[in-house]
């Protein structure tokens, strides 16, 4: 075997279970990534099917882990890969180790147990093997006469935190050296919170995700404007709005984009003698005129009903010295992207039944950001079982939904009247169905070409990982037009079906 090979372990079919290997000689790999695979990707139901749980691949040359983010579709099989035998270290980036332990921590609950003391000393386990890597910073992870290994994290603009990994390999006894870069998953620009994303200098090979490998999305610049427009008119239907959202991420980005709506509107309130300053209610005064209702912005309750997001929030509270300098200067001048007045957390189980019961009994102006993102499990479900039925009430996607959630379902069907199951029961799609694309955490086709196109020397190979059939092939095909046109030779790998390579 020709070494440094990849094996691709996940996220060769779909988008969900990134795992890939890094062979750098018979002795010694490298383990990018570990995650859980997610809807049609593992069963029909969108859970994860056992045979996909289980860690299948040999672990006794693999020397450490790294972590491009804590998004459970990359670091979710952990437990399973140290219950399988793995010993190695943990690498990730000083945003991601603090974050990390609370998703594998969620993790190990729902696949393992939920008896405190075992949970305290896997956590503890995990907490010994992270190493806390600073971005733009070499690490060495090996070094020997026949081979030497040193990576380093750059930022990837996905989540706080998130990274993309170059690892250099250097073969003493013939010279060789090579450069591989994982993209991990890739953001976008114009993220609240989070700085785009910079190619790197160079890479020989290239594995890169692909998401929207075959689409743009709308101008994220001019997003703010169209979530304050779909909201206004969602909550004139005298309803409540539930946006489906991942813990981390997209639901910290969405809560900076609404404080600054709240704030913006209070601005505008006060320059004309209107400014109210009330402590949050779910007893809100909506006025009706002409069967439209006007929403009182600064008082209008936002629920954020996560528990797991909300310890995400405060963690991202604590790492403020990772925000991009537009989200710091915000904060300079008083305001509280992640931590306004109008928030309101529900934690408990029992309170969560009760806010559901109330929101679907008064149909009264609320805006609920409750996960998962795709809809398969957690709080949003309950909402969606109690409201969905109910054409008061609007649904808003901020986020990809991946094929075989009921995400998808109620993004494909809702406007059609169409169902959606729910633990082996239909329910009828009534409420109203939004989407805002440009709310992707994702490069789309334009910056995962730039990421390639952007390195000052291109890799020769690239790997397109990540993605459905459609956006692996668009994106290949426009990287070898690129490359020809710029007379570059291109080996382009598109992995797939039994094969690992």
């Amino acid at each position: 075997m020709d070494y440094p090979d990849i094996l691709h372990h996940g996220a060769k079919d779909g988008v969900t279970g990134s795992c890939h290997q890094l062979l750098m000689d018979a002795e010694h790999s490298l383990l990018i990534d570990c995650g859980l695979f997610q809807g049609a990707e593992t069963s029909g139901e969108g859970k994860s099917a056992a045979d996909r749980l289980a860690i299948e691949f040999p672990l006794d040359t693999i020397k450490a882990l790294v972590a491009t983010h804590v998004h459970i579709d990359h670091v979710g099989r952990i437990p399973y890969l140290l219950a399988a035998g793995f010993k190695g270290p943990i690498l990730c980036s000083e945003p991601s180790a603090k974050l990390l332990p609370i998703v594998l921590e969620d993790a190990f609950k729902l696949g393992f147990s939920s008896d405190q003391r075992q949970v305290e000393r896997y956590i503890k386990l995990v907490e010994q093997r992270i190493i806390a890597l600073p971005y733009k910073t070499w690490f060495n992870l090996h070094e020997s006469e026949s081979l030497t290994c040193r990576i380093r994290l750059q930022r990837a603009g996905h989540i706080l935190g998130s990274a993309y990994v170059e690892v250099d390999l250097h073969y003493p006894k013939t010279g060789e050296k090579k450069r591989i870069v994982f993209s991990g998953d890739l953001g976008a620009p114009h993220a609240p919170l989070l700085p785009a994303p910079r190619p790197p200098y160079r890479a020989d090979i290239l594995v890169v995700e692909s998401t929207y490998g075959d689409r743009l999305h709308e101008d994220r610049r001019t997003r703010r404007q169209r979530l304050d427009r779909v909201i206004e008119k969602a909550l004139a239907n005298n309803g409540t709005v539930l946006i489906p959202a991942f813990s981390i991420g997209r639901t910290q980005e969405l809560l900076y984009e609404l404080e600054d709506i709240i704030h913006s509107k209070r601005l505008d309130a006060g320059g004309k003698g209107q400014a109210r300053a009330v402590a949050p209610s779910l007893s809100l005064k909506a006025g009706k005129c002409d069967s439209t209702v006007e929403i009182d912005w600064p008082t209008l309750p936002i629920i954020l009903d996560s528990p797991l997001a909300s310890r995400f929030t405060q963690v991202y509270r604590e790492l403020k010295p990772f925000w991009d300098s537009e989200a710091l200067e915000r904060a300079k001048q008083g305001c509280k992207p992640l931590a306004f007045e109008q928030l309101l957390t529900v934690d408990s189980h029992q309170a969560h039944l009760a806010m559901v019961r109330h929101l679907a009994q008064t149909a009264r102006p609320a805006i609920v950001i409750a996960g998962n993102g795709m809809c398969s499990s957690g709080r949003i479900v309950n909402y969606l079982k109690a409201m969905l039925h109910d054409p008061r009430h609007d649904v808003l996607f901020i986020g990809y939904q991946a094929q075989g959630t009921p995400g998808r379902a109620i993004q494909m069907y809702g406007e059609r009247g169409g169902y959606v199951d729910f633990d082996h029961e239909r329910y009828k799609i009534g409420a109203k169905i939004n989407t805002i694309g440009g709310y992707s955490a994702y490069a789309d086709q334009k910056g995962l070409l730039g990421f390639v196109t952007g390195m000052r020397l291109r890799p020769s190979q690239v790997r397109i990982v990540h993605g459905d059939p459609s956006a692996k092939y668009e994106l290949g095909e426009r990287l070898k037009a690129l490359y020809k046109q710029a007379g570059c030779d291109l080996e382009l790998v598109i992995p797939s079906g039994a094969s690992d390579a």
